[in-house]
């Protein structure tokens, strides 16, 4: 796998050498993409196809935004073809200063999903620089004295390229008295020596003048030249000899300018002026010169400023020895570097996400980022780490790449953001560390429903309220923001009719406001049922419910309603008759009544407005039960009247009145007198009261005739003896008293059973007689009892017609008090009339 890369205008065809297959979907890459190209590449030119080593198709390229990041972008990518082009001027010498080896380390960028893929495209070295010499005259005196074979080092040619374009040899232009000898360093570069092949005369020729040229190994080779001039002078034996012909020396990087490196140490055994010599450097790289000094008498090596193990590894420097005879020897002097834990690691975010959902899982990317630490050794590795109590981690990819990734959970709600500090840290001793923070938001989805302020509502109302008022309030919150945490309520269900729903209650949709749509009764709806809701604007939306019971309370806005006794349609009461001989607390009759209203406002008392004379009754002041209070004396009057007031316990309290009318007799036949003692009818009633006597005329001819056509009936189917019964029996056991129509409820549980019996002159009453059951009126008369009533009243004896009349007025009697149809006033003018 690889790509070419563009053809440079010059004689080579740049090639890409060679890049490893890369695997897809895997989380760090395993080995890097690699690509090899020759310096000075012109702009624009293709290192090779991206996008088609890392496995992407034309379309991948823009739809995952590919891209490659690097400290100094050498580089960019086609977004169409997914093509690595060069995009700036790529000079080896000035990116990889003297590194044999020139790798730019890049990082291949996707996203959708993000990862991050390593580039490394290795710079070829060409050889677009010539050697060159540090002068362009080298001035050298030799004197005549000395024997052939003596040599002296030349200075070197510099060449910035490497390899096979680095310097390679050295040549002297043609003479008869010098050579040249080529040699290696111990890093492997090239020095020249000169070489004296024969005796110099300076009698003869006092100067020489030679041409050096430092040729390198390119194709083609390029060259560089300088001047020898040598100088022949008078004879000085011996030159200056240094005790080493290398000194080595190891120095920290964190030495103070001003530390004293080494002492170099020579002798010359010639005496006198030829024996005093200096030092000086030789040759020496402009970078050297600047960072060491040479006393030149003492030989004292000293650092001039400070060391960086980072730009310099190791320092090698010529150093010469020369007397003032101008014999000379030199010596390498290599300084090396040691490194310090000096530099702090850097970090360095490559990509990041500015903001994460909330509901992302474990394990989503939120950035790349490599650490980088300039020192060596353990002085280089490092780890990170993060804050404590983040829901994040590190995870380790590799070539010192790592991705901040999810942990656990997020929760908007309770940390809406992080900043994240990562702190990079080395192991130096002591350690140095170095921190950055990634501010990141977490954005909200919608994970949480509306949560009511009470689990339930209660809500009291007044009945009678005004239509349209607010009633309750109902709240609910919503920890989303947006519309995920926007609010609405409404009604979802109620036990009311859903028909008529919206015209008891309504709700606002967005203050949660519960108004009444009309007014309430208590009396006709006590309480009803709601289900509100709560719904969020998200989506998908998510709501609640909650449960309101609405009340309505009461008010006392229901007078008490009379029950028993009844009323006449004329609007006179029916009387009640009380034995003469009745005992103190003897129960007359009972008021009953009821309210509509409820608690206090229902509650009645019973109260005494009037009375024909107070202190022969007593009215219960619950129970409403009328008694004697004392017993009836012989100037109380037999008709008595009570006007009774029913008051409920409201605020104001309603009240509704009833008149009693109490008759003191033993027997019906004792009522008469009193019963139609009644002042006479005005004119006005007196036209009606003429009808009634009328109709009970007509009404009492066809009952006579209807009980001669039973009488012989009877007699027809059975001529047994009179028979003797008891009407009060009859009735009593089978046809109870018809109670007035629609007050079941709360009225007075009594009847009347009047007891005719066959062979006794007087009737027996008995009044206020507890009777279970109440059926129709029509049960009251039978055809049993009515065949035993009339043979009782045909019975034959001395007193048969006194018996005659006291049955049928009895009979009559009785159907005037439980029939509907008659009434009290219909009762006296027919008996007057019959």
């Amino acid at each position: 796998m690889g790509g070419s890369c563009a053809h440079r205008r010059r004689p080579s065809r740049p090639q890409v050498l060679f890049t490893l297959l890369l695997p897809l979907f895997c989380p760090a890459l395993a080995k890097p993409v690699r690509y090899s190209i020759p310096e000075e590449l012109d702009r624009g030119s293709v290192v090779g196809n991206l996008a088609k080593d890392l496995g992407l198709s034309v379309l991948e390229v823009s739809a995952r935004k590919l891209r490659v990041s690097a400290e100094k972008l050498h580089f960019s990518v086609d977004a169409e073809s997914g093509d690595l082009l060069v995009k700036d001027r790529i000079d080896r010498e000035q990116i990889c200063k003297e590194r044999r080896r020139c790798e730019l380390q890049l990082e291949a960028v996707l996203e959708n999903p993000l990862n991050i893929f390593h580039v490394v495209v290795e710079v070829e070295d060409v050889n677009d620089h010539a050697p060159q010499f540090p002068k362009d005259e080298i001035n050298l005196e030799i004197s005549e004295s000395v024997s052939p074979g003596m040599r002296t080092i030349l200075e070197s040619a510099e060449d910035p390229d490497i390899g096979v374009n680095s310097l390679s040899k050295y040549q002297l232009s043609p003479n008869e008295y010098f050579s040249l000898l080529v040699k290696d360093n111990p890093d492997g570069s090239k020095y020249p020596e000169l070489e004296l092949q024969k005796m110099l005369d300076r009698e003869t020729e006092s100067t020489h003048h030679l041409v050096l040229t430092a040729v390198d190994g390119g194709d083609p080779p390029r060259s560089g030249t300088t001047q020898l001039r040598i100088r022949v002078v008078d004879a000085n034996d011996n030159p200056p000899v240094f005790s080493q012909d290398v000194y080595r020396v190891r120095l920290r990087e964190d030495v103070p300018p001003g530390t004293a490196v080494l002492r170099l140490r020579a002798t010359d055994q010639d005496e006198g002026s030829n024996a005093e010599f200096t030092y000086s450097f030789l040759g020496v790289a402009n970078k050297a010169q600047h960072v060491f000094s040479l006393d030149p008498i003492t030989g004292d090596i000293v650092t001039r400023q400070p060391l960086d193990f980072e730009e310099v590894e190791r320092y090698t420097i010529d150093v010469e020895g020369k007397d003032r005879g101008s014999l000379s020897s030199q010596c390498k002097v290599i300084i090396e570097v040691l490194d310090e834990n000096d530099n702090s690691p850097e970090i360095i975010i490559t990509s990041l996400s500015e903001q994460i959902l909330e509901d992302s899982p474990s394990g989503t990317v939120v950035a790349l980022f490599k650490v980088r630490d300039r020192d060596s050794g353990e002085n280089a590795e490092v780890s990170c780490s993060l804050s404590r109590d983040s829901p994040f981690k590190i995870h380790s990819s590799s070539n010192n790449y790592y991705k901040l990734v999810t942990d656990s959970t997020l929760d908007r709600e309770q940390t809406p953001g992080y900043n994240i500090t990562i702190t990079a840290t080395d192991r130096g001793q002591p350690p140095l560390s170095s921190s950055t923070t990634i501010v990141l938001h977490v954005a909200d989805v919608n994970d949480n429903a509306p949560v009511f302020q009470e689990p339930a509502y209660l809500v009291n109302v007044p009945e009678n309220n005004q239509p349209g008022t607010s009633i309750t309030q109902v709240k609910a919150w919503d920890p989303d923001l947006g519309p995920n945490g926007l609010v609405s309520y409404s009604i979802i269900a109620s036990d009311l009719d859903p028909k008529t729903l919206s015209s008891f209650v309504s709700v606002n949709q967005d203050s949660g406001v519960v108004f009444a749509q009309r007014a309430f009764d208590h009396e006709q709806l006590r309480s009803f049922q709601l289900t509100l809701q709560a719904r969020d604007q998200g989506s998908p939306a998510l709501s609640v419910n909650v449960s309101m019971r609405i009340l309505v309370g009461d008010r006392n806005d229901n007078a008490p309603r009379v029950l028993y006794p009844a009323l006449e349609p004329d609007g006179s009461a029916l009387f009640d008759m009380v034995p003469r001989a009745a005992e103190p607390g003897y129960l007359v009759t009972k008021v009953v009544a009821v309210d509509a209203d409820s608690g206090h406002n229902a509650w009645l008392s019973y109260h005494v407005l009037q009375a024909s004379d107070p202190g022969l009754f007593s009215l219960g002041l619950r129970t409403g039960e009328v008694r004697t209070a004392r017993a009836l004396g012989d100037k109380d009057a037999a008709r008595q009247r009570l006007l009774v007031a029913v008051r409920d316990g409201g605020q104001p309290p309603l009240s509704a009145t009833a008149t009693l009318l109490l008759v003191f007799a033993d027997s019906l036949q004792e009522t008469l007198p009193d019963l139609i003692d009644h002042p006479s009818p005005s004119d006005s009633q007196s036209e009606l009261q003429f009808y009634l006597v009328v109709a009970l005329a007509l009404i009492s001819v066809l009952f006579l005739l209807a009980i001669i056509l039973a009488i012989a009936l009877r007699l027809r189917q059975s001529p047994s003896p009179s028979t003797t019964g008891c009407l009060g029996s009859v009735l009593g056991s089978k046809s109870p008293p018809v109670l007035p129509p629609n007050y079941s409820e709360g009225t007075l549980p009594y009847a009347y059973n009047l007891c005719v019996p066959g062979d006794q002159a007087k009737p027996d009453f008995n009044f206020l007689t507890s009777i279970g059951d109440y059926p129709a009126a029509q049960d009251i008369l039978n055809k049993d009892s009515s065949s035993a009533l009339l043979a009782s009243i045909l019975t034959p004896s001395v007193e048969a017609d006194e018996k005659t009349f006291n049955q049928v007025f009895n009979l009559t009697l009785f159907i005037r008090r439980y029939s509907n149809a008659l009434q009290y006033n219909l009762f006296v003018f027919g008996f007057v009339w019959f």
